[in-house]
């Protein structure tokens, strides 16, 4: 290829710099056109290159990733791919990153970092290409509403406006439930549609492409924002209205049944569709426990999971929300699904939680929510 999406690798390590570069250039279609061990020298290499997409790192001299990241956005938008450890502290400051425009992560491995960087070398390669989709979108993606600005409702959490919407109608509300599919892009749009979601909403079960260490660590973040509770999922556990469950970063999430109640099942065993938790087999047990209660939302993602298992539940009743091209940081998943027949409506993220609230007022009779 004479077009190869050019990268800059940012890392104060040698060796993680030097490994970035192998991966990268191993692959046909990208190249390392530059390292940098610190923000001050990448600042000039940036604008020597000009890359498609850069690899930053979180904690580094001079400049931390976090405030560097904030200057690339302000001052010279391009797609951030960060590079972060596998701590609590690391997951705190990686969500910041993401907040502030970065398109996704990848994480360094704690022990044989040589041989554990080889081994991410396809999640690696996959969100550079991934942020390379995104970047004529960087600048169209609408911005996130101002406090003050409530899309459904007035109220404030922590400085952040919230609906104050209620489901008055409880048997309509604990009997429906919500499945999220997500990839690239999603933290944030998951956000987006949390903060708007009124505290007795039917229960919500989400599939974030997200590794362990992290899943925790996003759930006890939206919980602080959100006025639905928001948990990492356990196996056995009863699936409530007005909570929602994340599926653990290295456990498939699925929907089954204990009697007359809904409860999350945990499963093991190998990827699906190189994915683990996989929105397939999330999607899949809504067809199978009874998709006729189910409302599926598909955002953004690159590649096509969750896509298929979005079309069978449809077809055994489901109602399906995908979210659309302009505001999916990469329209790769919603594409899919949309190709397969699967939506039943295609809104824009900002309009989602909004047509959620609407349908379920809808399908549960006039007087279902009141204000």
């Amino acid at each position: 290829m004479t077009n190869k999406i050019k990268v800059i690798a940012v890392d104060d390590s040698a060796l993680i710099r030097n490994l970035m570069t192998k991966i990268i250039n191993s692959q046909p279609d990208m190249e390392t056109v530059a390292t940098a061990p610190d923000p001050l020298i990448a600042r000039d290499l940036i604008k020597r290159h000009n890359p498609d997409v850069i690899t930053l790192d979180i904690e580094m001299p001079k400049m931390d990733g976090l405030e560097f990241l904030e200057r690339i956005m302000r001052l010279r938008p391009t797609p951030v791919v960060m590079v972060s450890t596998l701590t609590e502290r690391g997951a705190d400051v990686t969500f910041k990153a993401l907040e502030l425009g970065a398109i996704d992560f990848v994480t360094k491995p704690k022990l044989d970092i040589s041989q554990g960087m080889i081994d991410y070398a396809n999640e690696i390669t996959d969100k550079i290409r991934a942020a390379y989709a995104s970047r004529f979108r960087l600048k169209k993606l609408p911005p996130r509403p101002a406090p003050g600005a409530a899309p459904i409702g007035g109220g404030l959490v922590q400085g952040r406006t919230v609906p104050t919407l209620s489901f008055g109608n409880r048997f309509a509300a604990t009997e429906k439930l919500v499945l999220i599919g997500s990839s690239t892009g999603g933290t944030e749009a998951i956000r987006s549609i949390l903060e708007q979601m009124p505290k007795d909403s039917p229960a919500i079960m989400i599939t974030q492409h997200m590794p362990a260490g992290f899943t925790k660590s996003f759930a006890d973040r939206l919980n602080t924002i959100c006025e639905m509770t928001v948990k990492e999922a356990e196996h056995g556990e009863r699936v409530l209205p007005g909570h929602v469950y994340i599926a653990p970063g290295d456990h498939h999430l699925l929907l089954g049944r204990n009697g007359a109640n809904y409860i999350c099942q945990l499963a093991g065993g190998e990827p699906v569709n190189r994915h683990k938790p996989s929105v397939e087999v999330l999607f899949k047990s809504g067809t199978e426990v009874g998709a006729r209660n189910i409302i599926g939302i598909m955002l953004t993602g690159m590649g096509k999971d969750g896509a298929q298992a979005m079309a069978e539940m449809k077809k055994a009743g489901s109602y399906n929300i995908c979210q659309d091209e302009t505001t999916s940081v990469v329209f790769g998943m919603p594409r899919e699904a949309i190709a397969l027949g699967a939506a039943d409506a295609v809104l824009p993220l900002h309009g989602i939680a909004k047509h959620l609230v609407d349908h379920i007022t809808k399908i549960g009779g006039k007087n279902a929510i009141r204000v």
